[in-house]
């Protein structure tokens, strides 16, 4: 699936995934390929992804944390919708 991370500066990430966890308002949660739709508020923590061939430009991999093939971004509140296998988070 295609993750997309944008923020109002800059979109951080375009990159194919396996895996995204995402703090939602009722807890964190995960989504795979092929998830069903879904739209929801994010509050602040950590989103994490994983995949084999993510793709960060050179410009945003400080704002990344890798660790054992797994990649993680704080964030402080955003939104996310899932549909079509693409993962779009709204992020501050």
């Amino acid at each position: 699936m295609i993750l997309e991370i944008v923020t109002p500066e800059a979109t951080l990430l375009h990159t194919e995934v396996s895996l995204v966890s995402v703090p939602g308002v009722n807890g964190e949660f995960q989504m795979l390929n092929n998830h069903a739709p879904i739209v929801s508020i994010l509050v602040d923590g950590t989103v994490r992804f994983r995949g084999d061939d993510v793709v960060i430009d050179d410009k945003f991999k400080n704002k990344f944390v890798h660790n054992k093939g797994e990649y993680e971004l704080p964030i402080k509140s955003g939104t996310i919708e899932m549909k079509d296998n693409k993962v779009i988070i709204l992020a501050d």
